[in-house]
């Protein structure tokens, strides 16, 4: 991707939540950004500067030790999860409090979920569709959504939602679905089968940075990719691709049986999602528009060594 080089300075970055995604967004921007990256660890404070970024110590669930980022910077990514309880975003709000303070960011990129459409039942659909939480955890995200898209009506900042799908890579801590397809987690019968979403970290990074440059306000993209695939078959394929023994096919009623609550919330809805703005509005083109590319190019990569 190439980036517009700024006339007079630096255009200064805020990431909240600065993981694995952001530290891809960071590689990208390859110091033609400066990058400030809010942690509540010190111990990350080393890897972030080693990585390119001005290192802030701050903690979202503690809003008093955020005043130093009123004014600050020029855009803001908020990659953070919300806490892990209730309907309410407290964090956001805190963020945006602090954001408030002083002269406010031009703009505000915020990475939510495709969790808060709940299920819908295999349809197909854009980013017009009334949203439908049926968790808590996607609640929290909604919440978020409407501060953040608040936060830029009121204050006259460039305010955007990513909304976001499965994040994998093969170098992804918690998002190798090798590792889930290892443990032999079993998936739905073909005939329950439900579709699934996903994005690889390096698009979503990629789609991330474009927003930063060419999202519109109060706008929502689908940061997703293009396939259409159902969890059994993208599984499977990992598992063909890999050499892996097939994940187990279960019955509605047997999977239910077999995993939490928390494991069933997220196998059990269905959406298939229009990433039409993505590709026309952020101009951004996939690395990976495919699960199936992102272990094409694995393979190569093996091959070669």
């Amino acid at each position: 991707m190439i980036l517009p080089v700024a006339r007079q300075r630096r255009p200064t970055l805020l990431i909240v939540g600065c993981g694995d995604v952001g530290l891809r967004v960071l590689r990208l921007l390859g110091g033609r950004v400066r990058v400030l990256a809010l942690t509540s660890s010190r111990d990350r404070v080393g890897e972030l500067r080693a990585a390119g970024a001005l290192p802030l110590l701050g903690n979202l669930d503690d809003g008093g030790t955020l005043g130093r980022l009123a004014a600050l910077a020029d855009w803001v990514l908020h990659l953070a999860p919300p806490a892990s309880d209730g309907h309410h975003d407290a964090r956001t709000r805190a963020l945006l409090q602090a954001l408030s303070r002083s002269r406010r960011p031009h703009r505000v990129v915020y990475a939510s979920t495709t969790g808060v459409y709940g299920d819908a039942g295999g349809q197909r659909f854009d980013e017009t569709r009334p949203i439908r939480p049926a968790t808590d955890r996607a609640w929290r995200r909604a919440d978020a959504e409407a501060l953040v898209r608040s936060h830029g009506r009121i204050f006259g900042v460039a305010a955007c939602i990513l909304r976001v799908p499965g994040i994998y890579a093969l170098d992804r801590v918690g998002g190798d679905p090798r590792e889930r397809v290892r443990r032999g987690a079993p998936v739905f019968a073909p005939e329950d089968d439900v579709f699934t979403n996903h994005i690889h970290a390096d698009d979503l990074a990629r789609a991330c940075v474009a927003a930063l440059f060419r999202a519109a306000p109060q706008r929502v993209y689908h940061a997703s990719d293009d396939s259409e695939l159902r969890m059994g078959d993208h599984f499977d394929a990992v598992a063909d691709a890999f050499g892996l023994p097939r994940a187990p096919r279960l019955s509605r009623a047997a999977l239910r049986a077999a995993v939490s609550d928390m494991q069933w919330s997220f196998l059990c809805e269905s959406r298939r999602l229009d990433n039409g703005r993505l590709h026309r509005e952020l101009r951004l083109r996939l690395h990976y528009p495919t699960p199936g590319h992102a272990w094409a190019a694995a393979t190569r990569r093996e091959a070669r060594r």
